[in-house]
């Protein structure tokens, strides 16, 4: 089965936890990103930690190996199971991710392609596939794909091979679960779920259209 994880964005910690106890029975993992973070800090995972799901730091980080590493050692300190990083910064900086990730026990996802519209300016031409192939070598455990653009993420499905995908853009950037999750490990959904009136039944209803992945 395809994954559910819920991109958990509001701005306070109040909100937060509602919204992750709603959602918590139908989602597989809790994606937390910079707006949650730099309004309640990294402390934040601990109490979202009481949920019993996987806690992926969505930092997007992009910066030099010793900043990558110091950035990757404080996410897992504070709980998380999981970090994304950019590639285009090179395969040093994303090796640096990956080392403190697997040394915890952890996993490293890099943006291998964006969701929005201008994500297609400058990851595409052959970027997004380069980047792909530097998951491979650095031994990083899967990529960040886009769910508004399913013939990208199959192009780059064929490169990655069994490693994980977790796809982006689905529910209020427009992209149709249907289509993507028979490709991919996971679809992150955000506002669709965390901007209902009913958080609880609208993660339900995402959770009954996972697919098998093929």
């Amino acid at each position: 089965m395809t994954d559910l994880i819920l991109a958990l964005d509001p701005t306070n910690r109040a909100d937060a936890l509602r919204i992750a106890s709603a959602a918590s029975p139908h989602i597989d993992a809790i994606k937390i990103g910079y707006p949650l973070i730099l309004a309640e800090g990294l402390g934040i995972a601990k109490d979202l930690a009481d949920f019993g799901l996987p806690l992926i730091a969505d930092f997007k980080v992009a910066d030099i190996p010793n900043t990558n590493q110091l950035i990757a050692e404080q996410v897992f300190a504070a709980g998380f199971s999981g970090i994304i990083c950019h590639g285009f910064t090179g395969s040093d900086s994303v090796k640096a991710c990956v080392t403190v990730a697997h040394a915890q026990g952890g996993e490293c996802y890099v943006v291998a392609e964006m969701s929005h519209p201008g994500g297609a300016e400058f990851f595409q031409g052959g970027t997004a596939e380069r980047i792909a192939r530097m998951v491979i070598e650095t031994g990083a455990d899967g990529i960040i794909a886009p769910a508004t653009r399913p013939e990208r993420t199959r192009i780059l499905r064929e490169i990655i091979g069994t490693r994980k995908i977790l796809s982006p853009g689905v529910g209020a950037q427009g992209g149709d679960p249907h289509s993507i999750a028979g490709m991919v490990d996971g679809i992150i959904v955000g506002r669709a779920i965390y901007e209902a009136d009913d958080p609880a039944a609208a993660a339900a209803g995402y959770a009954g259209i996972r697919g098998t992945r093929s």
